[in-house]
């Protein structure tokens, strides 16, 4: 495809690099853990016998599961600029399927002042209480605001295919000292390429006859530069979804220090932003208003610490020497049951257990036996 031209939503994701920023952000987030939070005084509990949370951690249809429907949520919302959106079947105010349907199945209407939308289903009126709404924070999605640097990436791609499939070969020109005439040009240039185009003929012998001579075309400097064209396309991409370079794979610039920073820098800067519009849709859409104000749904992030073993037992054990943690509440961070004795806020370098008094007092039995 050439640059500069459109390219569809179809085209742009077969781009790998859009696919995988894609990927990656929609995965990353459907593969946290997803908690219901109430509110008990001061403190919060965990809920987990709320409709909506069942379809979201279990099947939100008969052929869909949660973890399918929030990364479809998540992908479409980085593809769509209408947003990704998702119809909720809804009992006496209860949740009890969430399906995503096809592109142009719902309609989206906004008031030109507030922004408010109205929604269609099939031509007919659907109340937004049965609507979720996924996007970003722009009227146009990052795929549709990245669109002209995404095709020059797939133009890019198809110059590099085309040149591989021609054998690699630079274009070149024949001289001749005979007049061949158009018609003679166009066989000569049908057998040359019927002869040596494409990988299957790359390294042939060509022979030339009646004094006609090959001459090879030098590689300009545009192509010299063209792997560094295509790695500044893959950054543009990164740039647009707002995903490290290493994550896409483009590793040039990656060491062991930086690629655990641009992982950080991947949950605070794009991860939890996606996290937080999906808590917003879910609590919106999936709580009545009388649970909104008691109940919130939160995605536990402290999972993506994991891979980080040292710095996670490091910073458990400082909360617990600290007494701000007690053991069972850290056990709970790493799924753990309690343990007898886990509540009680102590510092176990310095607290230790008080050793019996040895005052030679005889014990009760010992007295009785006259000892």
């Amino acid at each position: 495809m050439p640059a500069g031209t459109s390219i569809s939503n179809a085209e742009a994701l077969s781009v790998p690099a859009v696919s995988a920023a894609v990927r990656i952000i929609s995965e990353a987030a459907a593969s946290l853990d997803l908690k219901l939070k109430r509110k008990v005084g001061d403190a919060e509990e965990d809920v987990t016998d709320h409709p909506g949370l069942k379809l979201l951690t279990g099947q939100a249809n008969g052929w869909t599961s949660g973890f399918e429907i929030i990364r479809d949520l998540v992908a479409g919302a980085l593809t769509k600029d209408t947003g990704a959106l998702c119809y909720v079947t809804k009992v006496n105010g209860e949740p009890r399927e969430m399906i995503v349907y096809r592109d142009g199945i719902i309609g989206v209407d906004e008031d030109d002042k507030t922004g408010e939308p109205k929604y269609r289903i099939g031509g007919q009126f659907a109340s937004s209480k049965n609507i979720m709404r996924v996007r970003g924070p722009f009227t146009r999605c990052p795929l549709s605001m990245a669109r002209s640097a995404i095709s020059t990436a797939s133009a890019m791609e198809g110059y590099a295919n085309g040149l591989w499939t021609n054998g690699a070969r630079p274009g070149g020109v024949i001289e001749t000292p005979q007049k061949l005439g158009s018609d003679g040009v166009k066989a000569l240039l049908a057998g040359w390429k019927a002869a040596f185009s494409g990988k299957a003929n790359a390294g042939k012998t060509a022979v030339l006859y009646e004094g006609a001579v090959y001459k090879q075309m030098a590689l300009t400097s545009v192509d010299g530069e063209f792997t560094a064209s295509r790695t500044f396309q893959i950054l543009e991409v990164a740039r647009a979804f707002r995903v490290p370079p290493g994550m896409l794979f483009e590793l040039t610039r990656n060491t062991w220090g930086n690629s655990e920073q641009q992982a950080k820098e991947f949950i605070q800067y794009t991860l939890i932003p996606w996290l937080r519009i999906l808590e917003a849709a879910f609590n919106r859409t999936l709580l009545s208003e009388e649970e909104r104000g008691e109940y919130r749904f939160a995605f536990d992030i402290d999972d993506t610490s994991q891979a980080d073993l040292t710095a996670r037992a490091t910073a458990i054990s400082t909360l617990i020497t600290a007494r701000v943690l007690n053991p069972n509440e850290a056990r709970d961070w790493l799924g753990m049951p309690p343990r007898d004795g886990g509540n009680e806020f102590a510092n176990p370098a310095i607290d230790t257990a008080k050793p019996a008094a040895n005052d030679n007092t005889p014990s009760p039995k010992e007295a009785a036996n006259g000892k």
